[in-house]
């Protein structure tokens, strides 16, 4: 831990903070090379033989190989999920569920998971149809428009399936979160409360949705835990990220980066792989591989450029904050309450942060705002 911390962090629940975050990176890490070991038996013994005994109906076939394939790490996923999101989060005093009701939350997710990684694949299989050649290209450019459309149904379609959301009826708090909106005239479907509490005592806000589906978000936990000028500044930080236009940019940036992934991949593959592309049985063979090969060029190479951009959005979301909330005093305590109660490691190591941190750590946000409260005093 670093030598000095802030003097609003509690120095145990930092140490404490710190085992709670290992904890879970090496579970992690242990989960994704057991994943890697799935992966491979599944190409070399469960791939090609698949293809040969479904049905001949293209359509039919696909569909179920992809549910096969998401159906053997099912074993893994509920094992890890239980020793990370169970197991872990009583440990450390967060889960408020019970066995039956974390089990029920991971089938919702499993459920949402068999709806749409079919579809999802299923386009870029379309794509290896019908332009085999530049289906890289065409990729990026589909993932524009189906990050769009995710971020758009994600408030009204997805978040309703773990959690209920009812209007805030706080006048008070809904007033002055109003003025932070009208700022960037930030029109919205309105303020609603998350039943957060039924998992977690984890606290968390934001602002979801485009267009219509736009609203506020705040969780049951942290509308008890924190004040309104408090939420007003957190409020005000999720409206930083539209007046710099952070989701639009993330949907781009993320499209480029696709780019660059499924080039590499087509050049990879098409090489390492002559069958690829030439037929479906071929490709859903080499789909594991594919997989495989994306997994490890967005973790090893692009999720540490999406986190350092993701890191920069957030302190220009933070600096918004700082200027049009006009109480950063107010910021710091909400920042270092958070650190507190949700046990986040404020000064994690350069790698960690590198790898992990889409957001910057407590530390470093809490400095920036005591040094914004010094530049407007001088």
């Amino acid at each position: 831990m670093a030598n000095k911390i802030h003097p609003l962090l509690n120095k145990k629940s930092q140490i404490k903070a710190k085992k709670y975050e290992s904890e879970k990176r090496t579970i992690g890490f242990i989960e994704n090379t057991i994943s890697l070991i799935f992966i491979i038996i599944f190409y070399f013994f469960l791939a090609k033989p698949l293809t040969e005994i479904l049905p001949n109906n293209s359509i039919l076939k696909f569909v179920t190989y992809v549910l096969i394939f998401i159906i053997w790490f099912i074993p893994l996923e509920i094992l890890f999920n239980f020793i990370s999101a169970y197991k872990i989060e009583h440990k450390y005093n967060f889960s408020n569920q019970n066995f039956k009701s974390w089990l029920w939350n991971y089938f919702k997710g499993f459920f949402v998971q068999i709806i749409l990684t079919p579809i999802l694949l299923g386009l870029l299989f379309l794509l290896f149809h019908f332009t085999p050649e530049y289906w890289w290209f065409f990729g990026a450019i589909l993932m524009i428009f189906v990050s769009t459309i995710l971020a758009t149904i994600f408030p009204i379609v997805i978040l309703p399936i773990f959690n209920k959301y009812t209007p805030i009826e706080n006048e008070e708090l809904t007033s002055r979160l109003s003025k932070i909106l009208k700022i960037e005239n930030i029109k919205i479907k309105g303020f609603f409360k998350e039943d957060m509490s039924k998992q977690t005592k984890k606290e968390n806000a934001f602002l979801a949705g485009m267009v219509r589906t736009k609203r506020v978000v705040l969780g049951d936990n942290i509308l008890e835990k924190m004040n309104i000028d408090e939420l007003e500044t957190i409020i005000a930080h999720e409206v930083g990220h539209y007046k710099h236009n952070h989701m639009l940019k993330n949907i781009f940036i993320g499209s480029v980066f696709q780019l660059f992934l499924f080039f590499i991949i087509n050049i990879f593959l098409t090489k390492c792989f002559p069958d690829f592309l030439t037929s479906l049985n071929a490709n859903l063979i080499i789909l594991p591989i594919f997989i495989l090969s994306f997994t490890f060029l967005n973790t090893i190479f692009i999720s540490p450029i999406v986190n350092f951009l993701s890191r920069h959005f957030e302190n220009q979301a933070d600096n918004y904050s700082f200027s049009h909330s006009q109480n950063t005093k107010a910021f710091i305590t909400a920042m270092a309450g958070l650190a507190n109660r949700n046990l986040s490691n404020a000064y994690p190591t350069w790698l960690i942060k590198i790898f992990y941190y889409s957001h910057p750590p407590a530390g470093e946000r809490l400095d920036n705002a005591e040094k914004f409260i010094k530049y407007e005093k001088s």
